[in-house]
């Protein structure tokens, strides 16, 4: 059928945590160190499906917008104190026509938000008749999602990061999409590969900076990358110590993706690294907090490993 003169009905569904997990990367560990911004996702979006399509941009409207994860209860996020930050990430899904699903966080581990994404998704898809399912989304188990669409006529779009990087620990940590997701879905986007210019879209006017926040909120100074990159080098443990001990401190300094502990033992203050953190986002830190680490090294001395804070119940 020609699309030509009619309007194409998107429909954007975002699993949270993966979208969350990929701005930390592009904020912490990506030499950009700035979040990724929905407003200019959208923008884009709207972009490469003209392109696809080979409609005027003007004809692909988002019409409908979903973001899907789990949230800690009200008291609980109040104890950590996150309850601003979640409000502020809140306000900014509002502006931009975004309807939120949470569910509900138990011991620090959310269950069911991709059977409710799969789920409202068909049943949106079917009532209001998208022609366009967005994606962004990584995980093999949406497959069935996407071949149940496809019966529908309805095309996806699958808005995709690979991206490999190793932590101050000398761990390397990566994060790969589905190939079986990728190939069942009409238009693949690797999205690592576009904002790394490996791969330009048509449309002359797009700029890869528009996909992220524009900020240098995150962004270290020389200075402070003279002071605390030497700190990400890591050094082995001696051979032999095998011995893991738990030690409890205090957070007194927090900056752009690290932060100092003060021991309860008395002894100097300690650096610890947000890929380090265990039971919640670095971001959701706050000073004074109690936290449980281990402790390493590297080549400037003494660091905290697997930081997490003490729990509201008093479990450590």
């Amino acid at each position: 059928m020609d699309q030509g003169n009619r309007l194409l009905r998107i429909g954007i569904f975002y699993d949270g945590n993966y979208f969350y997990h990929v701005s930390n990367y592009y904020c912490y560990a990506h030499p950009r160190r700035a979040r990724l911004s929905i407003p200019g996702l959208h923008d884009f979006v709207k972009k490469m499906i003209s392109e696809k399509e080979g409609i005027p941009e003007k004809l692909c409207q988002i019409v409908d917008c979903h973001y899907f994860r789990g949230r800690l209860p009200a008291m609980e996020a109040n104890a950590r104190q996150i309850l601003l930050n979640e409000r502020i990430f809140d306000d900014i899904l509002m502006r931009e026509g975004v309807v939120t699903h949470y569910l509900p966080i138990t011991r620090n581990t959310e269950k069911g938000v991709d059977v409710s994404l799969a789920l409202e998704t068909l049943e949106l898809t079917i009532f209001k008749k998208f022609n366009i399912v967005v994606l962004i989304a990584s995980d093999g188990d949406y497959v069935p999602l996407v071949r149940k669409l496809n019966a529908l006529g309805t095309r996806v779009m699958v808005l995709g990061w690979d991206f490999e990087y190793v932590d101050d620990n000398g761990n390397t940590r990566n994060t790969i999409t589905s190939t079986r997701l990728m190939n069942e879905v009409s238009y693949p986007l690797q999205m690592h590969k576009i904002i790394n210019g490996e791969v330009i879209p048509r449309d002359r006017n797009f700029q890869v900076d528009s996909l992220f926040v524009q900020s240098n909120t995150f962004a270290f100074n020389q200075q402070e990358k003279e002071g605390v990159m030497d700190y990400f080098e890591p050094v082995e443990d001696a051979p032999g110590n095998t011995e893991v001990t738990q030690m409890t401190g205090r957070i007194v300094h927090l900056k752009n993706g690290y932060g100092f502990i003060a021991p309860d033992d008395g002894t100097d203050s300690i650096f610890f690294f947000w890929q380090d953190v265990q039971d919640c986002d670095f971001n959701e830190l706050n000073i004074n907090d109690a936290v449980t680490y281990e402790p390493g090294r590297n080549e400037r001395g003494p660091c905290a490993k697997n930081v997490a804070r003490i729990g509201v119940d008093g479990n450590r």
